[in-house]
């Protein structure tokens, strides 16, 4: 079976991306950052230091869960570190239901493995990050010839498809990433989840609602298998995509 690696393909988005959007770091000069930057960084470094991190994070890892409002944030400085857990924000509007996003217009927040390949310091959201979606993945799972576009993690607490959170969490996140990419990470990873699945009321919610539906329980697995392994490891697995479309957790 062949396989495509995500990290080949993340590489040639992120880089396709950077010729429309310029990054836009922790040192710049932006009228909304500005002010941001100035107290932002002072209030991070406090609440890393009370939690015994150091600071700055070069690395960071974000997974979100659908069905309990959650956006987590993964922090380490050495890449041969295991995450450490920096922070868990509420987020606070969803829409649409369970399961991967697979068209324009469907209101589904997607579900898969990701990458931020975008920074937006003047978006109507306060703050927002964007997210390679539609991943290879995506592409060859879907039959729609509009797959949408356009999905954030960004604040105002409004959603379509998004992942909202309130403006001064928004504030954190955003600095925490331009940070890291300043420091040379290049992929911040966001794995986004229908569930926590080792929540036993989570996980016969999920059940109920994939009982008949073949290829969705497949899909629901390889998610899972990546969860699985992070909780046991604290370090992220290698993902793969097959030429079905399908997730190749090693």
């Amino acid at each position: 079976m062949k396989f495509v690696s995500i990290q080949i393909l993340f590489f040639l988005l992120v880089v396709s991306y950077s010729h429309a959007q310029t990054y836009v770091g922790i040192q710049s000069t932006n009228a909304r950052l500005a002010p941001l930057i100035k107290g932002g960084e002072d209030t991070l470094r406090k609440q890393f230091e009370a939690k015994g991190l150091q600071w700055p994070a070069k690395y960071i890892y974000m997974r979100s869960f659908k069905y309990e409002k959650e956006l987590e944030v993964w922090v380490k400085n050495d890449i041969q570190d295991t995450f450490r857990l920096f922070k868990v924000y509420k987020v606070c509007r969803t829409s649409g239901k369970m399961g991967p996003k697979r068209r324009q217009g469907d209101m589904q927040v997607p579900e898969g493995f990701y990458y931020i390949n975008g920074f937006n310091p003047n978006s109507n959201y306060h703050l927002a990050l964007g997210l390679d979606y539609p991943n290879l993945s995506d592409r060859l799972k879907s039959g729609a010839s509009d797959l949408g576009g356009d999905i954030y993690i960004h604040g105002s607490c409004v959603s379509v498809g998004c992942i909202p959170i309130l403006d001064n969490q928004i504030e954190e996140v955003y600095m925490l990433a331009a940070i890291s990419r300043q420091e040379g990470q290049d992929y911040i990873p966001v794995h986004i989840f229908p569930i926590r699945y080792n929540l036993e009321n989570s996980a016969a919610f999920l059940k109920n609602q994939i009982r008949d539906d073949k290829d969705w329980a497949r899909f629901n697995e390889q998610l899972r298998s990546s969860f699985d392994y992070f909780e046991e490891h604290h370090r992220l697995p290698v993902i793969a995509v097959d030429s079905r479309g399908d997730y190749v957790i090693k």
